[in-house]
């Protein structure tokens, strides 16, 4: 009841200043043009900026809404959405540009939930990953578009299936209590994957994202990880077993917002097939490699899931303001999320920040770290937890929280630097004490492997 009465009332927040938007597809050069009028519209809480090229030159271009655009503000979480990964599935393309029109118009208007929402939050958009895929989609149209045609990049790659396997690696690691968070890549990781993956790598690198949804089509459901199955046994199979990541119940606390929000995506029937609550794991619908979303969760701090948004991959003209109005609120809503859980600032004794603190929950064994400035973001359900910090150099800290169902608590960190022990020089029977040796076996395990931090 709650969650119907949260949506009705933010889409009536919404309805009041509902913009008159242009309801077409757009090539590349239209897409391009569009991003930069929003821009131009609203140049003081708007940035564009490209994060690479496609295999055949064009940019991948990123809009982002800040009240400081082009800076991370410490305590002001970093959000994505990314759309039109495989090209033929375009509904996600034309929502982001429309909610970058909607984002623009209502803060313009003076909409309080939408100001709100931009000076809080670093919101970066993403229309199109695979712009060439598209192109070759759009040169058939609507009308007579293949299920596959313009799927992949120029280089006949499917880019959900191109991101390095690291649930493979976890899955091992497993069995040896190795770690399910920041998994170091491969060593020749960059001459397996395409220019499109590589620049988003290097992207959610570089930006300490705390939530994330990318936009697809074919289905109508919120997807969520673990996306690969464990058991390999069962991957030709189209339905395999629920594969839950540690975070499980917060995932399908995420995937039902978007759901609830939507139109009609959780009443479960669509397509064709059935979704109770219009979400599902996506391991149990069927185990997927090398996905986005998995590696998401895996490398990063960031939470993300699929929103598969349509029926139609390549939907016509005249259903995209019907779908608009089907996905408004919920596009809205799930940005909100971002706010939840804890957040706050790792600091020394002289409240200089510290990068790379690993911050731990008790109960949940899937770590995330602070940013350059030593601020973290820890997404967490209403609940007490138990919250570790720790820091190479540093004494741990642990604090008891409280988690309510609204904003964010507050739990800061000041660690306390270690007491630097002198190196021994040699033993009583006059042997030199191997130091790196001894080194060697004091580091926790996943320090010695490479984890980054």
């Amino acid at each position: 009841m709650a969650r119907w009465l949260r949506a009705l009332l933010g889409a009536l927040l919404l309805l009041e200043g509902a913009a008159a938007l242009s309801f077409l597809h757009h090539r590349y050069e239209e897409m391009v043009r569009a991003l930069f009028r929003v821009q131009s519209q609203c140049p003081y809480v708007t940035r564009i900026y490209s994060i690479g090229r496609s295999v055949e030159g064009r940019h991948l271009y990123v809009l982002e809404f800040s009240d400081y655009p082009g800076i991370h503000e410490p305590l002001e979480p970093e959000f994505k959405y990314v759309g039109n990964m495989h090209g033929n599935e375009v509904l996600g393309r034309e929502l982001l540009l429309q909610l970058s029109e909607f984002l623009c118009e209502e803060y313009r208007r003076g909409n309080e939930r939408i100001s709100r929402l931009i000076h809080d939050t670093r919101i970066h958009i993403m229309p199109s990953m695979n712009p060439d895929g598209y192109e070759v989609a759009a040169k058939q149209g609507p009308d007579s578009n293949g299920y596959l045609t313009g799927r992949n990049n120029a280089n006949g790659v499917d880019l959900n299936r191109n991101f390095p396997d690291l649930n493979t690696f976890m899955y091992y690691s497993g069995e040896i209590s190795g770690p399910n968070h920041h998994i170091p890549l491969p060593d020749n990781w960059k001459s397996q994957v395409e220019p499109e993956t590589l620049a988003v790598i290097q992207w959610i690198s570089s930006y300490n994202f705390v939530l994330s949804a990318n936009l697809h089509g074919g289905a109508v459901v919120a997807n969520y990880p673990y996306d690969k199955s464990q058991d390999q046994r069962f991957r030709s199979h189209r339905r395999t077993v629920h594969t839950p990541t540690p975070d499980d119940k917060l995932f399908q606390k995420l995937a039902k917002t978007y759901s609830y929000a939507h139109g009609w995506m959780h009443r479960g029937w669509n397509c064709g097939d059935y979704f109770a609550d219009g979400i599902t794991n996506g391991a149990s619908w069927y185990s997927l490699s090398k996905g986005m979303q998995d590696f998401n969760y895996l490398y990063t701090n960031c939470f993300e899931i699929t929103l598969e948004l349509s029926c139609n991959k390549f939907p016509p003209e005249e259903d995209l303001e019907r779908q608009w109005m089907a996905n408004r609120e919920a596009l809205v809503a799930f940005i909100e999320e971002v706010h939840q859980g804890i957040k706050g600032m790792v600091s020394d004794k002289n409240n200089n920040g510290i990068a790379g603190a690993v911050i731990s929950v008790q109960g949940i064994s899937h770590d995330i770290t602070s940013g350059d400035m030593g601020d973290y973001f820890r997404l967490l359900l209403p609940g007490t937890y138990t919250v570790t910090a720790s820091a190479e150099g540093y004494q741990p800290q642990t604090v008891t929280t409280t988690v309510g169902p609204a904003a964010p608590s507050l739990v800061h960190f000041q660690l306390k630097q270690d007491v630097v022990k002198k190196p021994l020089e040699r033993k009583a029977s006059g042997t030199r004490t191997n130091n790196k040796a001894l080194q060697k076996k004091i580091v926790p395990r996943a320090t010695r492997r490479g984890t980054r931090r």
